[in-house]
């Protein structure tokens, strides 16, 4: 019985150790939007749809940021990469819909229909759509991990947080501690996203 419990303390405690690891290693880049670098593309990670096929709160905060940084000059042009896998939840159509109807020009709304995950995205990104250096744009609970893929992909990524200035939440805290330990595994594996990187983004985008 010993053995089992210390057996399951180190697993323990090497999931926090590693998760705390992906949670600082680029911890110094993320940045307000005030003093965020100028980037040619900010990138968004889908967060799901609400009823009706329009952008979840957390989603649309995660736009509204990257309008901001485009607004700002801060960034060229917006890559959206989310989910439409299933032909009635298309994130990414949703996403560009949301941003142009906020005043940004077509050609400055990219679209991948392929980022299935928040390793999906960032792959994807680097290889298919020849991002080199971008700002990340997601809440403060998810930026330490998107960054720590970003960078380690080959990306000069920075994060800028959708939720700036607002409270932080715990609300994620122990899902994303296991997320960030896969994230640091699947970067240490050199995986191939769910869509192979090298699959040209949809026509349509």
């Amino acid at each position: 019985m010993r053995r089992g419990l210390l057996g399951s303390t180190v697993v323990v405690l090497g999931v926090v150790a590693l998760s705390h690891f992906v949670q600082v290693r680029y911890e110094d880049r993320i940045v307000p939007l005030s003093t965020a670098p100028e980037a040619p593309v900010a990138v968004v990670f889908g967060a799901g749809l609400a009823p009706g096929g329009v952008p979840s709160a957390v989603l649309a905060q995660r736009l509204d940021m990257a309008i901001s940084l485009w607004k700002a000059g801060k960034a060229q042009a917006v890559l959206v990469s989310g989910d439409n896998s299933d032909r009635f939840h298309d994130e990414t159509r949703a996403m560009r819909r949301y941003m142009l109807e906020r005043g940004l020009p077509e050609q400055a709304v990219l679209g991948d229909d392929s980022g299935l995950s928040t390793y999906d995205s960032c792959v994807r990104a680097f290889s298919v759509f020849q991002v080199r250096k971008a700002l990340l744009v997601t809440q403060r609970f998810h930026l330490p991990r998107a960054l720590y893929i970003a960078n380690s992909v080959g990306m000069d990524a920075w994060g800028v947080a959708a939720d700036e200035g607002q409270p932080s939440t715990k609300r994620y805290a122990v899902r994303e501690m296991f997320s960030r330990v896969l994230a640091l595994a699947m970067v240490m594996l050199d995986l191939e996203p769910a869509y192979p990187a090298a699959r040209a983004p949809s026509a349509e985008r």
